[in-house]
């Protein structure tokens, strides 16, 4: 499929940019020790964005600084202790200002830890908060348990956010998540109504897949669902072969399936699972069941995002089961994990973001079912990086 590839018209933001636009599109790469400034207890402002596993069982959190905004930045840290302990940020992506002074942010993304191993970091970029189009980059670790871990330089895949994992086929093929947003969220975006119009008609949950180990990605298919709240769209391959989505909405959560890997969708449906306008995480396990982490229960619309509590579906998510209360606090949100060679999983969040911190659990899927810490791998809101002033 033929996608429009959206350059910036010089004469509608010049003003804003200057004349050479083309810097927009250079690789911004991962910058080794970051200095003393991003440092958490220096700034007011942290959010999740994932945590993983690589190979030897280092753990890698990443997460974002500078606020929900066009200031936003990416850091990353390393736990060589399996979590009881962190290092400083190690890297840091911060994407470079314009000739004009305009900031370009880094506010969405993940990292994953592919089949042969490598640890890949996907970001995005925009100028400001939206210029409508970002794009989304990915960069990849070969030796992600090394002292001096190495990052490609960062490729280009198209334009939007990715903001959770990818999902691996059982005919192996890769899909990645690709969200291009609303033009409303270009309201501090100094440029002509006409800016990137001929992307209005892809503003939508996009699915983009891999047949080579992601050298390269084409789009397969999209779905544009009413009442879109950022997407933030993950999915979950069925036994039968069918895919599942589930869509952050205004409501809460939206579903529609693919019976062709993504190329077309179903009309999206309000899902039963009841929730707020938040960040949801699912992923299937190694027993083969799935993993749902969302607030509060499974069929009441929880007041605000709070108790963060998992569950399990042993019928490819027409039924859960369990309930383990992970945190109750309000303010937790944007849950993003994954399961360890032991079964151990761990989901990393974020609570209260200004003057917040970025917080660890430890559970097995008996403790799930039980609906309490039943496992010597049980913890809970355990401190992974914190701003100075916490309440």
């Amino acid at each position: 499929m033929n996608l429009p590839e959206a350059e910036i018209a010089p004469d509608l933001i010049e003003a804003a940019i200057g004349k050479d636009t083309a810097w927009t599109l250079k690789p911004t790469e991962l910058k080794w020790k970051p200095g003393p400034e991003y440092l958490p207890e220096k700034n007011n402002f942290v959010m999740s964005m994932g945590i993983e596993r690589s190979p030897k069982g280092r753990l890698w959190i990443s997460w974002f600084g500078g606020g929900d905004s066009k200031d936003a930045y990416i850091l990353l840290a390393r736990s060589d202790d399996d979590g009881k302990s962190w290092s400083d940020p190690l890297f840091v992506i911060d994407p470079e200002t314009s000739p004009k002074g305009v900031r370009q942010r880094s506010l969405v993304g993940n990292l994953w830890t592919d089949p042969q191993g490598r640890l890949w970091i996907f970001f995005d970029k925009a100028l400001r908060f939206f210029d409508g189009r970002a794009g989304v980059w990915a960069s990849v670790c070969e030796n992600p348990d090394a002292e001096i871990p190495v990052w490609s330089t960062p490729e280009r895949i198209w334009h939007g956010s990715t903001l959770n994992k990818p999902t691996v086929l059982s005919n192996g093929e890769w899909l990645l998540s690709v969200s291009l947003w609303q033009r409303k969220y270009m309201s501090d975006f100094p440029a002509s109504p006409e800016l990137f119009k001929e992307l209005d008609p892809y503003r939508m949950a996009h699915v983009f897949v891999s047949g080579d180990k992601g050298k390269n990605w084409t789009r397969r298919g999209g779905v544009n669902t009413p009442c879109r709240q950022f997407d933030e769209q993950m999915i979950i391959e069925r036994r039968d072969g069918s895919l599942l989505m589930f869509i952050r909405t205004d409501y809460g959560i939206a579903e529609t399936e693919s019976f062709d890997r993504g190329s077309s969708w179903t009309a999206p449906e309000k899902s039963r699972l009841e929730h707020v306008s938040a960040r949801i995480f699912v992923r299937r396990l190694a027993s083969g069941r799935i993993l749902l982490v969302k607030h509060g229960e499974l069929y009441k619309k929880p007041e605000s995002r709070s108790h963060l509590t998992a569950y399990l579906s042993d019928d490819d998510c027409k039924t859960w089961h369990g309930g383990l209360l992970l945190d109750e606090r309000p303010g937790v949100s944007y849950p993003d994990g994954f399961q360890s060679p032991d079964g151990t999983i761990y989901i990393a969040y974020d609570r209260n973001r200004i003057n917040g911190e970025i917080l660890l659990c430890t559970f097995s899927e008996e403790d799930i079912l039980h609906g309490k810490a039943s496992s010597s791998k049980a913890r809970f809101k355990a401190v992974i990086k914190r701003c100075a002033c916490v309440d």
